[in-house]
């Protein structure tokens, strides 16, 4: 639904929030099944352990998620929409210096995209190890994420309306038995008192590294703000008070279990499925494994949607992208699905464990955290303009948090932290490399005054000495100003072969901060002769040109503001007459003098350009009417002299 600020408002129903449940709270509803193994680990199960572990859970899902994000960062919404790069671009025009974090941001986020299937799923599977010694674990994973990845290409539509019941009936599961196991001991609920939190991180032994492992109950905190666009603030608000409830109840029956076996040693147990009946596991362990394949599912399709920003923003290669529904955020990346699938592949078999995932896994989403505090303190001083008191209250909160939970996640580095910072490495030089490759590209582009040219337009346009080039001959300009042009057009007008046409069309996209914008104005330069069209597009909207110009065009016809002489017309033609588009591709010049620096950027860009796609298909235009032409940047040309001599011509 669309408000009349042209946000995109969704209300609040009983199916808004059973939907949420599918969407949003896959991964940080299935962190129970190794939150505690990850804190315990190969420690003997103490009284002053489990009590400090278990506070320390309670008050980081109430102060870093449900204070955090749920109350405050939700509130940050780019007309209804949510996500790293949405807050980014609420920003990006007060501050340049935000790029950084948004990048870093993205990068870890999309590492997490990668680490989430693996531990989710193996996660979920051991649990039978306890029933099947010697279970081909990482084999079933394999074919269980492999499929996975092969359904996306069909969307998740159909698939996607049993998430929400799914979850549904594995929150009742967590809750039931949790309550179960505080029913026996409910001296467990002593670790409401945040004494027992800061016992743990102060007086025990390495205590603070263990804030490592509590981090873990966190996964998934940032699909509440990602997912906003999808499910709705309110929606988002009333469900998170079950899922923490549930989660609550979960985390507690653990804590409840652990006091029952002080002085032991966890060994090859999970403790979340020790909470189950013997014969109610291999049930258990079926819905563990659909949760963790929800919260998988909801990995891939963030990271299409992430993909799909950065490219609206110039942070990435243009990808084919596959609408596979009309709804909003149902989006297949071929390219993406491929590298995701070979990433969550490699994490199996490299870690084979879900306990030896958690430490590459916690620092991923330690760093996308940190990232989103110091772009919503941005936010908050640049958009919002509140007292710098709340700035800085903020800020120094939950980047205190945030820089607490990196610390501890740091321990863990030569355990497996290093994957995952070397993913996130990976994806961001290639986010950095393309962005300022292309800076570099538009500053050597060279605008020239349009309007000597005018005159020479309009007598090409009506030589009908000239074969006729196409009736509509369409050009992309990345200039802002009515007036300026780029010199590779007027050179490819008319250079050589001149193209003549009954109408020029200037063509400029302008992508919006605000996600779904479509809108269009139009600037008849010489009417009927040259018209330049500009597209102000939402950075979610697909720039389909070729079908938005088609419109346009009709709508002008239509209004009796275009008259296309149709000379050639039939009853099967097109309104608007036939089409040619001129892609003019910009390639550096052999006699550019740049900076070393800046030559590795452009040759790392040329490689990046090659996974991407060609320029007519990221402007969804049919080959059949594009021309390719070439046209040379030369930056800081350096005319060399030649010692060169002429001679008597000695041949007779």
């Amino acid at each position: 639904m669309k408000n009349h600020n042209g946000h995109h408002h969704i209300p609040f129903n009983l199916a808004g929030v059973i939907i949420a449940l599918g969407i949003i709270y896959g991964d940080i509803g299935t962190s129970p099944l190794y939150v505690f193994n990850a804190i315990i680990g190969d420690k003997i199960i103490e009284e002053s352990l489990v009590l400090g572990a278990l506070s320390c859970v309670l008050w980081t899902l109430l102060l870093h998620v449900t204070i955090r994000y749920v109350l405050i960062i939700l509130n940050a919404d780019n007309k209804g929409e949510g996500g790293m790069f949405s807050l980014f671009a609420l920003i990006k025009r007060r501050t340049k210096y935000m790029l950084i974090p948004a990048i870093i941001g993205g990068g870890a986020l999309l590492a997490d995209g990668i680490i989430t299937p693996p531990i989710s799923v193996t996660s979920a599977v051991e649990g039978l190890e306890a029933r099947i010694p010697n279970l081909p674990t990482t084999q079933i994973v394999v074919v269980i994420i492999s499929i996975l990845f092969i359904i996306q290409q069909f969307g998740t539509n159909t698939v996607g309306k049993w998430f929400g019941p799914v979850m549904m009936i594995w929150f009742f599961m967590m809750a039931f038995f949790g309550a179960n196991q505080i029913f026996e001991n409910a001296e467990v609920l002593k670790a409401f008192n945040p004494r027992y939190a800061y016992e743990l991180l102060v007086l025990y032994p390495k205590g603070f590294y263990l804030l490592g492992g509590v981090f873990l109950c966190t996964t998934g905190a940032e699909a509440l703000y990602s997912d906003l666009g999808h499910c709705g603030k309110k929606n988002i608000r009333i469900s998170w008070i079950f899922v923490l409830t549930c989660l609550l109840l979960n985390y507690f029956g653990q804590g409840a279990w652990l006091l029952q076996h002080t002085g032991e040693v966890l060994g090859e147990k999970r403790v979340f499925f020790e909470l189950l009946p013997q014969q109610f596991l291999i049930i258990g362990v079926v819905i563990a494994t659909l949760a963790a394949i929800v919260a998988s599912q909801a990995m891939i399709t963030g990271s299409f949607t992430l993909i799909s920003e950065a490219i609206r923003l110039g942070f990435w290669p243009k990808m084919r992208m596959v609408y596979t529904t009309e709804k909003k955020g149902q989006i297949f990346v071929p390219a993406i699905n491929f590298l995701l699938w070979a990433g969550c592949i490699f994490i199996i078999y490299y870690f084979e464990e879900s306990s030896h995932m958690e430490a590459a896994y916690g620092l991923a989403i330690s760093t996308a955290m940190t990232m989103t505090t110091i772009l919503f303190t941005a936010y908050i001083r640049t958009k919002l303009r509140l007292n710098p008191i709340y700035t800085i209250l903020y800020a120094t909160i939950f980047f205190t948090i945030d820089v607490a939970f990196i610390t501890a996640n740091l321990e863990k580095f030569s355990k497996g932290g290093y994957i995952s910072l070397i993913i996130t490495a990976s994806i961001v030089s290639l986010m950095l490399i393309w962005f300022r490759a292309r800076q570099i590209r538009n500053q050597l582009v060279e605008f020239v005054e349009l309007n000597p040219f005018i005159p020479m337009l309009h007598k090409l346009s009506n030589d009908k000495t000239l074969p006729k080039y196409a009736t509509n001959l369409v050009f992309l300009t990345s200039s802002e100003r009515n007036d300026r042009v780029e010199k590779k057009i007027i050179y490819s007008i008319f250079e050589n072969k001149p193209k003549r046409a009954d109408v020029y069309w200037l063509v400029h996209v302008d992508v919006q901060d605000h996600p779904f914008t479509c809108e269009y104005s139009v600037n008849q330069i010489v009417p009927n002769d040259i018209i330049r069209v500009d597209f102000k597009l939402g950075f979610r909207v697909e720039q389909k040109i070729n079908i938005l110009l088609r419109k346009v065009i009709e709508d002008m016809i239509a209004s009796n503001e275009l008259d296309i002489d149709l000379k050639y017309r039939t009853q099967y033609s097109f309104v608007g007459g036939d089409f040619r588009y001129v892609l003019i591709k910009k390639e550096f010049s052999y006699e550019n003098e740049m900076q070393f620096f800046d030559k590795l950027l452009v040759f790392g860009h040329s490689i990046i350009k090659k996974i991407g796609l060609s320029e007519e298909k990221g402007f969804g235009l049919d080959p059949a009417i594009v021309t390719t032409e070439s046209y040379p940047l030369i930056f800081n040309r350096k005319v060399k002299e030649f010692p060169l001599k002429r001679t008597e011509n000695h041949l007779k």
